[in-house]
C-alpha cells in the first residue's frame, strides 16, 4: 500500500484533534473529488512500519482523540490488509481512541463481504464509518464531516450488532 499524507493534527475529519492517514488508490473517481491525486495506487510513498510508528507516536499524545482514514480509498481490496494491520495495532495500543474511516463503499456492501477479503475484520476495528461516494450534485458545505448529503456517518459497532446501518449520534461527543 502507498499513502499520500499523514497529518499529525487534523480537526476536519472527525471530532477533536486527530491524526489522519490519506491512503493512495481509488477506483471510484468521484466527480469533484477533493483529493484526485490519491486515485493513483502508487501516489506518494510506500506505507510500512516507520509510518505505523509515526502514527502511534502522534496518537500517544493525550490531546489526540483518534485516527481518521481517508484517501484515496482505504477500504479498496488492495489496501485492506495494510489498513487492517494498522487498525489492529491502534486498537490494541490505544483502545480509548476512536477510529474513523471514510469510504466510497456502502456499509451494507462491507457487512456482506462484497468489497474485499477483509471487510468484516476491518469493520470490527472501526468506530465510525463515513460511507458513500461523493456526489458533486449533492455537495453541501454546511454538512459536518462529509462532503455530500448522500454520505452517512455511521456507528459501526451498533450497525454490526443490529445488522443494519445505524447513524452516529453526534451528541455523544465527549
Amino acid at each position: 500500500m502507498y499513502y499520500s499524507d499523514i497529518r499529525p493534527i487534523d480537526v476536519a475529519n472527525g471530532p477533536g484533534i486527530r491524526t489522519s492517514l490519506f491512503v493512495s488508490g481509488c477506483t471510484h473517481a468521484c466527480e469533484g473529488c477533493f483529493n484526485p491525486e490519491t486515485w493513483d495506487f502508487f501516489h506518494g510513498a510506500p506505507f510500512g512500519q516507520p509510518e505505523i510508528d509515526k502514527i502511534l507516536g502522534y496518537l500517544s499524545k493525550p490531546y489526540n482523540k483518534g485516527l481518521s482514514l481517508l484517501g484515496g480509498e482505504p477500504l479498496h481490496p488492495s489496501n485492506q490488509q495494510a489498513v487492517l494491520e494498522l487498525v489492529q495495532i491502534v486498537k490494541a495500543q490505544f483502545p480509548q481512541k476512536d477510529i474513523w474511516c471514510y469510504t466510497g463503499y456502502q456499509i451494507e456492501e462491507l457487512m456482506q463481504n462484497k468489497v474485499g477479503e477483509w471487510d468484516r475484520a476491518l469493520l470490527e476495528h472501526l468506530d465510525i464509518l463515513v460511507d458513500g461516494r461523493f456526489i458533486l450534485a449533492q455537495k453541501n458545505l454546511s454538512l459536518r464531516f462529509r462532503g455530500s448529503s448522500n454520505q452517512r456517518i455511521l456507528d459501526v459497532p451498533a450497525s454490526l450488532e443490529q445488522g443494519v446501518p445505524i447513524l452516529w449520534d453526534e451528541t455523544s461527543i465527549e
